[in-house]
């Protein structure tokens, strides 16, 4: 198998809550991630998953131990690198979608090339293809309060897919979703995993862990499980 796209080691995160209160939100935790995979990162709140998602997603550092990504430390990154990390290797998808309601589908879509510093015409036709790839290009300039609650989901994907990120992290992907709408987005989910595209899904919903081909359980901090989904949910 290639070079892990994800290498983590001996990871610890501990929160200072003052005095002798200290919080260890993670504790020597192990994790290896591939170019190409579909994981479902799981447990209660509390569990330690979301700061698993906050280190993954460069958006925190650990405590202690060491994240590599692609060969790099990301756990000895300042903030300047952590955010050129973040910006050029992963795509973001929120449970509440985070779009900005007075620009249109494909002017949220196009927002981190704005940011990259990439030309008008160039993110204008990369935001364009990313929006085909969700089947929403011809709601391209419709504003998120014209769409349903799906399509702007879709919109969010397509904003995390247009920088052509190492991999996609997804936070609760479907928990601002009715049930119908939410089979339709892990269908999705499983066409881009079909294409190429690395997935990390942070959830506490089983349903949503049983699209992917790789289930982590994490409990108070440490991964209790770790093993391929025997029971795939087929589309």
């Amino acid at each position: 198998m290639n070079n892990p796209l994800i290498e983590i080691t001996q990871l610890c995160k501990t929160y200072d809550m003052g005095g002798d209160n200290m919080v260890r939100a993670l504790q020597d935790v192990n994790l290896t991630i591939h170019q190409g995979e579909y994981v479902a990162i799981m447990g209660p709140s509390g569990s330690g998953k979301s700061t698993l998602m906050n280190i993954l997603g460069c958006l925190d550092t650990p405590t202690s131990g060491h994240y590599m990504f692609r060969g790099t430390d990301v756990s000895q990154l300042d903030d300047d690198a952590l955010s050129a990390m973040r910006n050029r290797e992963i795509g973001f998808i929120f449970q509440n979608f985070n779009l900005l309601p007075k620009l249109s589908a494909v002017q949220n879509v196009e927002l981190p090339l704005m940011y990259a510093g990439v030309s008008l015409r160039e993110r204008r036709e990369r935001a364009t293809e990313a929006l085909e790839r969700v089947q929403l290009a011809e709601r391209k300039e419709h504003h998120p309060g014209e769409l349903s609650g799906g399509q702007r989901q879709r919109v969010a994907i397509a904003r995390a897919l247009v920088t052509r990120p190492g991999i996609l992290l997804a936070d609760e992907p479907t928990g601002a979703l009715d049930s119908k709408t939410s089979v339709e987005i892990m269908q999705l989910f499983h066409e881009l995993h079909e294409q190429g595209n690395t997935i990390i899904v942070i959830t506490h919903d089983p349903n949503v862990g049983s699209y992917a081909h790789r289930k982590i359980t994490i409990h108070d901090g440490r991964i209790s499980s770790d093993a391929p989904n025997d029971n795939i949910t087929r589309m």
